[in-house]
């Protein structure tokens, strides 16, 4: 975690979509939306740790999220630290 922010292992940014629901334990990000999104994957054996979660995906591929809303890395950022998809289409947000 970089100033609040939250970063998957190798240290890439995290980001939430307005358009997931909460607590849905569902993404609306497939197909094109998740090439240049792709969802912050979990192993088939990850255990859920107070805020963080794991859900189910359409495809039965796993995903991290926070607080109920899924959790993805964006293609643009190319480097830990990376923040180029924050209010992308004012629906991408940094995850903290």
């Amino acid at each position: 975690m970089v100033d609040g922010m939250l970063a998957d292992a190798s240290g890439k940014t995290l980001y939430t979509f307005d358009k997931d629901s909460a607590g849905s334990g569902k993404s609306v990000c497939t197909d094109t939306c998740a090439a240049l999104w792709p969802p912050a994957a979990a192993s088939a054996d990850a255990k859920s740790d107070k805020a963080l979660s794991v859900i189910t995906r359409g495809d039965g591929t796993k995903q991290w999220a926070l607080n109920g809303k899924p959790l993805y890395t964006y293609v643009q950022d190319q480097k830990a630290g990376d923040m180029l998809g924050d209010g992308f289409k004012s629906v991408w947000h940094v995850a903290k």
